[in-house]
């Protein structure tokens, strides 16, 4: 009589197997599963973020429209953000949900009037925004810690602020 093998530890791999991909929720919340790219997601979720702020200030969309759909964005990913964590049931913001990314560096964007929106303003933009969500300043952190698809959403939310602040100090600064 043979004893069974002995138990392993699941595999990233196997860990990855379990994700319900398919679901709407985690479809949206990955951002049609841009999430998925294994290094850095949230770098290619706030490079989405600055194709539709680029986009909306190449296609002159009035400051009114624009900011309703940012809006509309960021409020509709709190529910989309927080299901979609649950179902992944990987902690309270995975690494793979960049919707919040995606919707927070064009509202940090809406104080920059369309037509400063050069190439140089948007790679700062870019730049500043993914430096404040990965370093968490206060409120960041804070705002990110157990409070669901708010948490996920508001966390860049505040990345979001300060990467406006940095803007305006470096327009201060004439650097564009």
């Amino acid at each position: 009589m043979t004893s069974p093998p002995p138990a392993r530890a699941p595999s990233a791999a196997s860990a990855a197997e379990r994700v319900p991909w398919s679901q709407p929720a985690v479809v949206l919340a990955t951002c049609g599963w841009l999430g998925r790219i294994p290094r850095a997601p949230g770098t290619f979720g706030a490079a989405l973020g600055i194709g539709l702020s680029a986009a909306a200030a190449s296609l002159k969309c009035p400051i009114g429209v624009e900011a309703a759909v940012v809006v509309l964005l960021c409020v509709v990913g709190i529910p989309i953000c927080g299901l979609a964590a649950r179902q992944m049931g990987r902690g309270s913001d995975p690494g793979a949900i960049v919707w919040d990314e995606m919707a927070s560096v064009p509202l940090g964007l809406l104080l920059v009037p369309a037509g400063e929106r050069s190439p140089t303003l948007l790679l700062a933009a870019f730049l500043l925004h993914r430096l404040f969500d990965i370093w968490k300043p206060f409120p960041c952190r804070q705002l990110d810690q157990g409070h669901g698809g708010l948490g996920i959403m508001a966390d860049d939310w505040g990345a979001a602020a300060w990467m406006a602040l940095g803007l305006a100090v470096g327009r201060q600064a004439g650097w564009w």
